[in-house]
């Protein structure tokens, strides 16, 4: 009796745990046949654009190049995190012996470091009354030419609000890409429906005025994701473009790339529960399926999926054995190992990539349950040595 009860419960929570990734894979390929296209005439809004930076001395100037190399010229902010190497020394030197790359440049000293999303508030306070277009883009990221001339194109549409880039990602290891690729098919597609709630920091654009420090959480990260739901919920759209590209670089050690995952999934979760009035709200209609579908997915099916877990270890533990039932747990198991040691093989990559995104989802739960903040964090040195190395 103890055994079958565990059968069921083991079945049915795994059921609940995935029948929203299933339903919003099922969605995406339906919407995507509707995708919104860029406009092709000019918005010809003036651009400024935000660079928040921490301990940024190997690549500065790179990035500082990056940008100056675009085709439009653009205002500057970069806002320091109190760095403690020469970060900003180099700005200072960069910006002076090349004037002219900017239509005009500020740099803001922060005294103390709070962590990225303060910096952004900082930032946007700065440039509360600003005009035009808003361009953040982070330090170790590059973008395509003419970006900027695409990001105009996209707000000569009255409704959309804030553009958000897709990634073309570098070094790294294997099974990252099955992982990044499902990432991006369900941005493309909530962006072609009417608004993704997640965009990139790498660079992520929006209409000046649109989002506000009060938007933001201070003591929370993903501002990025935090930018584009303030976004839609102020009645514009939140939207990935496939051909706005940017290039960064993976962490090169499956570690590091799980350290990375957790802050960002911790600062999602976080997210989603602070609107979850928003999850049924009719105003918003098509975007709150998006959100309650997001937050099914992103908090309660890795709580369902742990207690599959621990069903399943009580099942085997009373030695209610079921052979094929143990053959989908073991599957289950070798893909997820798989997925956590980096290796990318056929047939593993998918149901590795769900298991090790919940595990990471709930580790970052977790956390938030124990009242650790992963807002303020570590670079992930590897990358910006080997960006430094290509230079």
């Amino acid at each position: 009796m103890v055994a079958e009860g565990l059968l069921w419960a083991e079945l049915g929570l795994a059921g609940l745990s995935l029948a929203p990734f299933a339903i919003h894979r099922a969605s995406i390929s339906s919407w995507a046949r509707d995708s919104l296209q860029c406009p092709d005439e000019d918005s010809d809004l003036p651009i400024t654009v935000i660079l928040p930076v921490w301990n940024e001395s190997l690549i500065i100037e790179s990035k500082l190049v990056d940008i100056a190399s675009q085709s439009i010229d653009v205002d500057l902010l970069v806002i320091d995190s109190a760095s403690s190497d020469d970060t900003v020394k180099l700005v200072e030197n960069w910006l002076a012996d090349h004037p002219g790359k900017f239509l005009s440049s500020k740099l803001i000293r922060m005294e103390k470091r709070l962590g990225k999303t303060p910096a952004v508030m900082q930032a946007l306070d700065e440039l509360s009354d600003v005009k035009g277009i808003i361009v953040m883009t982070d330090a170790d990221a590059s973008i395509g030419k003419g970006s900027f001339e695409r990001i105009r194109r996209w707000f000569s549409n009255p409704t959309v609000g804030a553009v958000g880039g897709t990634p073309h990602r570098r070094g790294g290891i294997g099974a990252e890409k099955t992982h990044r690729d499902m990432y991006t098919m369900i941005r493309l597609g909530e962006s072609a429906y009417d608004s993704t709630p997640f965009l990139e920091g790498s660079i992520l654009a929006w209409r000046a005025g649109a989002v506000s420090s009060a938007d933001l959480h201070a003591t929370a990260n993903a501002d990025d994701a935090q930018i584009a739901t303030a976004v839609r919920l102020g009645g514009l759209r939140a939207i990935q473009d496939s051909a706005l590209i940017f290039t960064d670089h993976m962490p090169t050690t499956s570690k590091g790339q799980r350290r990375q995952k957790v802050r960002r999934a911790q600062g999602i979760v976080r997210l989603l529960a602070r609107k979850r009035s928003h999850w049924f709200s009719r105003r918003h209609g098509r975007y709150s399926t998006i959100l309650r579908r997001n937050a099914w997915m992103h908090i309660i099916s890795p709580l369902l999926m742990s207690g599959v877990a621990l069903t399943a270890i009580m099942r085997n533990i009373v030695g209610d054995q079921i052979l094929w039932l143990t053959g989908i747990e073991i599957y289950c198991a070798v893909s997820w190992i798989l997925m956590r040691q980096g290796k990318s093989i056929s047939g593993f990559q998918i149901a590795g990539t769900i298991l090790s995104g919940m595990e990471n989802l709930l580790s970052a739960i977790l956390m938030s349950a124990r009242g650790k903040s992963l807002h303020i964090w570590e670079q992930h040195t590897d990358v910006r040595n080997e960006l430094a190395k290509k230079e």
